[in-house]
């Protein structure tokens, strides 16, 4: 179907079915009907979007489609048929349906509904097999008023429809023009002052200018988000065979796409001693014990696990615990003037002392000071990365700073 058309099956769209749906059935209980819809008129065929109905087996069904010529909703919309109809049998025009004996129809009110452009979307209706003398003008004003705000509501889903039918188009460009590359910055050994490997990390050249969050959140939402993260992890892992052998590689992964044997099949044949994988804090984990058995069979093969962004979002000591995590990442927040900040100094210590006692190690990141740098280095902290000791760089240029 066209990306005009509404579906019914969009989570985001839920509340304005249930606003219309009610709506609906306010009008169709209120004019005594039997049955009330939401048309929509595409390529010449009128398509029942929305249907309210008193019988459990109504004549139609919200998915049907029918010719619109051969509907009413063609006919009150140009004039041939009034909105108001008290006795469909006595209108020689309504008799010309096959409709009007088939279904039978008797009373029957629509009108068009118009979107704030001008344009027609449809129609909202309601009809009965019975005829009904009792209908009249102040019926047929109720009918426009719930039009009015029936417009609204469908405007509204149609809007969200057409954004999301953009980030559809923005990121499936980003996939197909590959408009992402990879930098590397380097992860340094405090004490020794020797690079021990470098973390991947994606920039887009697509537009508009966005950060890579805005890029990964938006490819989320439209359901692109595992092929756009496993895009990005393949052109990644391509810099590994341009670094030494005993330098590992770090790359951030989401743990959905862990969870669902993305990253792992995106890994087959890799030399997985010199990866980690980072799954940031802020991200929840629904269940922890199948996640540790998805990467039991990683880890057993020399895969490590590092925990991102620690002490700045979602994760807890309970959090970090239950990963059972090689690597605990110190945040920025934390790092970025731990010198002068006794705060964050504590809590750094105490995530330091926590990694030693649960036998993982520590990376430092968003250094980018001498004073960070001999701070974190006094409280123990093996690992760190950040401005002052490396910028992330296009892998050649990374490569020409190891020795």
């Amino acid at each position: 179907m066209p990306d005009i058309l509404l579906s019914a099956s969009r989570s985001s769209d839920a509340s304005v079915d249930v606003i219309v749906l009610d709506a609906l059935r306010a009008i169709r209980e209120h004019l005594g009907m039997e049955v009330a819809f939401v048309s929509q008129f595409h390529d010449g065929r009128r398509y029942f979007r929305f249907v309210d109905s008193s019988s459990a087996d109504p004549p139609i069904a919200a998915g049907d489609s029918d010719p619109l010529e051969e509907s009413y909703c063609q006919r009150v919309v140009d004039g041939r048929l009034p909105e108001l109809i008290r006795d469909a049998s006595q209108l020689p025009a309504a008799l010309e349906l096959p409709a009007t004996t088939a279904l039978p129809v008797g009373a029957h009110l629509s009108t068009a509904l118009r979107l704030s452009n001008g344009q027609i979307y449809g129609t909202i209706c309601c009809f009965s097999s019975r005829p009904d003398p009792t209908l009249g003008e102040r019926d047929l004003a109720l009918l426009h008023l719930f039009a009015s705000f029936v417009s609204q509501q469908i405007e509204r889903r149609l809007e969200a429809e057409h954004a999301r039918q953009a980030m559809v188009e923005r990121v499936s460009s980003v996939l197909e023009a590959e408009a992402f590359s990879t930098v590397y910055q380097p992860i340094f050994h405090l004490a020794e002052g020797r690079i021990l490997g470098f973390e991947a990390l994606t920039r887009f050249s697509a537009t508009p200018a966005r950060s890579p969050d805005v890029w990964f959140n938006e490819a989320a939402e439209v359901g692109l988000g595992e092929r756009l993260e496993m895009a990005v992890v393949a052109k990644a892992l391509a810099g590994l065979e341009h670094l030494p052998p005993e330098l590992f590689l770090s790359l951030n992964v989401s743990p959905a796409h862990l969870l669902s044997g993305a990253v792992a099949r995106v890994l087959e044949g890799m030399p997985l001693g010199r990866i980690v994988l980072e799954v940031t804090e802020h991200v929840p984990i629904p269940d922890y014990s199948r996640f540790a058995a998805v990467l039991k069979p990683l880890r057993s093969q020399g895969l490590r696990l590092a925990v991102d962004d620690a002490g700045a979002g979602y994760a807890s000591f309970s959090h970090i615990l239950q990963l059972n995590p090689d690597l605990i990442k110190l945040d920025t927040t934390l790092t970025r003037n731990i010198d002068t900040d006794r705060t964050r100094r504590s809590l750094a210590a105490a995530l330091i002392r926590f990694a030693q006692e649960t036998g993982s190690r520590i990376v430092a990141e968003g250094v980018e000071t001498v004073a960070e740098r001999d701070t974190l280095h006094r409280l123990q902290v093996d690992m760190a990365q950040g401005y002052l000791l490396g910028h992330p760089l296009p892998i050649a240029e990374a490569v020409a700073l190891l020795p």
